[in-house]
């Protein structure tokens, strides 16, 4: 995408429906600030509607909208944001106003469940997409020419990327910034944004599961134990022994409550582990195997790279090329982030997953 003098032009649509708080609030921090020092180009961020005026996001806020649809006719990229009438399309001039962006080369982003204004325009026939898990089976029934994925956070098909509901907003614009503009752009965004740089980026972005707890609590407790001690060997045996239940019992209470085998769920701790780890100490790939359970540095590297696309020294030094200068990156002791490691969901039919529970430490 052209960087040259010329600001480009980013248009937001909130119109009839279309006017989810958090969506707008996502794209104004990506989009609404002068970001040059970041290796950004510069942007003109505005919100566009089908009627200028004062309109009301879905928590009742507020705002005043300057601009109409005519200005899709110049954006360079275009922003839809949740739509809450699924079951009708929206207004005509919309549709083609988007369908006319689209085909002279705008870029077309969705949030949420904006991806059903896309369908209706028919820019995701044939094509993969995603929208909130929630909306996922009624955008694919609704529309079966559209390959729903309900299991990613985003799908880039090149000319359109749609994001999943709330939070994946980020994800979605900070993986468009990196795709552009280079990861080191994107990094130092995420820094400023006080979030990941990416989560699971790439072909394996599969949704983080968190694990909710149960009424007495127990689950919850022998979990905290597991994140804990990461360096040990675990086993569904020993989880099942400190839960007071059979293995066949814990791993059954398990699922309904995290909705992921424990299997999966002990991997998707080690390797958001080892991630933390790669990102805020200078430790080495085998004490970092050591620390999160995988043993060796070879076990860690065919976990990580089946995982996340790449290796764990790749990983290093991509998050490092975003760091600030003057930043203490890279100089942390080691240790493991107890808030971070409840990142990382993973499917339990991933190939790997197995190894990922009961090898020795």
């Amino acid at each position: 995408m052209s960087t040259s003098d010329r600001p480009l032009v980013v248009s937001l649509v909130v119109t009839d429906g279309m006017v989810g708080s958090f969506g707008i609030g996502v794209a104004a921090e990506v989009f609404g600030y002068d970001r040059r020092e970041m290796g950004l180009p510069r942007f003109d961020f505005a919100l566009v509607s089908r009627r200028p005026g004062v309109l009301r996001t879905d928590t009742g806020l507020a705002m005043l909208i300057e601009h109409g649809l005519d200005r899709l006719a110049v954006s360079d990229i275009v922003l839809i944001t949740a739509w809450e009438q699924h079951d009708r399309p929206p207004p005509a001039e919309l549709l083609e106003g988007i369908r006319a962006a689209h085909a002279r080369g705008a870029l077309i982003v969705s949030h949420c469940t904006g991806a059903f204004a896309l369908a209706w325009a028919g820019l995701l026939d044939g094509q993969r997409a995603t929208t909130h898990w929630k909306y996922a089976g009624e955008l694919a029934a609704r529309f079966p020419r559209v390959h729903v994925d309900p299991a990613v956070l985003y799908v880039d098909n090149g000319q359109v990327i749609t994001g999943a509901g709330t939070a994946s907003g980020i994800d979605a614009l900070l993986h468009l910034v990196r795709r552009e503009w280079g990861a080191a752009a994107a990094n130092a965004l995420a820094r400023e944004m006080v979030v990941p740089p990416h989560r699971d980026g790439g072909q394996a972005q599969y949704i983080d599961t968190p694990v909710a707890r149960c009424e007495d609590d127990l689950l919850g407790v022998v979990l905290e134990w597991a994140r804990a001690h990461l360096a040990e060997e675990i086993s569904v045996e020993l989880l099942a022994r400190r839960a007071l239940m059979s293995p066949r019992s814990f791993a059954r209470r398990f699922k309904a409550t995290t909705g992921t085998t424990p299997h999966a769920w002990l991997l998707a701790q080690r390797l958001a582990a080892a991630e933390a780890l790669l990102e805020d100490s200078d430790a080495p790939v085998e004490e970092i195997a050591r620390l999160v359970g995988f043993g060796t540095a070879a076990g860690l590297r065919e976990q990580f790279t089946r995982r996340r696309g790449v290796s764990p020294r790749a990983y290093r030094q991509t998050f490092r090329a975003g760091a600030r200068p003057g930043s203490s990156a890279g100089t942390a002791p080691v240790q493991l982030h107890r808030d971070r490691l409840g990142a990382g969901g993973v499917r339990g039919d991933e190939p790997g997953v197995q190894a990922g529970l009961g090898q020795p430490a």
